[in-house]
């Protein structure tokens, strides 16, 4: 239900790349996927070669949300999984509000391997 779309911000090529990606989630993946991009290795500010404002320009031009991260120094990795998942449960919550297919289910239904018992005919079951 979600992405985290990701370049390396000392590398342009990758940062290209993201318009190609982001075309790959938009036509293979559910139509209601949520996207955040991410420019990683925050940590080399001295090798950078893509802007926070580019990355961030990029971003509002496809819709997703922006983060600029550092695996190695840990700086909005959590952060980062933590917006993906509050959109995600938001987008569900909407969801959920609006389809009326999902708030009349059955209550307390459980999906199981085994399929239920064949009804009798003319049973009140």
């Amino acid at each position: 239900m979600g992405f985290i779309l990701m370049y390396d911000i000392t590398n342009e090529e990758s940062f290209g790349a993201v318009q190609d990606w982001s075309t790959q989630i938009k036509t293979y993946s559910w139509d209601n996927a949520q996207v955040i991009l991410a420019g990683n290795k925050s940590d080399m500010q001295e090798e950078r070669v893509v802007s926070v404002e580019n990355g961030r320009l990029l971003a509002e031009q496809l819709g997703f949300e922006f983060f600029e991260t550092s695996a190695k120094d840990n700086i909005n990795v959590k952060q980062t999984f933590d917006r993906l998942v509050d959109i995600i449960c938001d987008k569900m919550s909407e969801s959920l509000e609006t389809d009326p297919a999902v708030t009349t289910g059955t209550p307390n239904a459980r999906l199981t391997d085994n399929p239920p018992p064949p009804q009798q005919p003319n049973c009140g079951c």
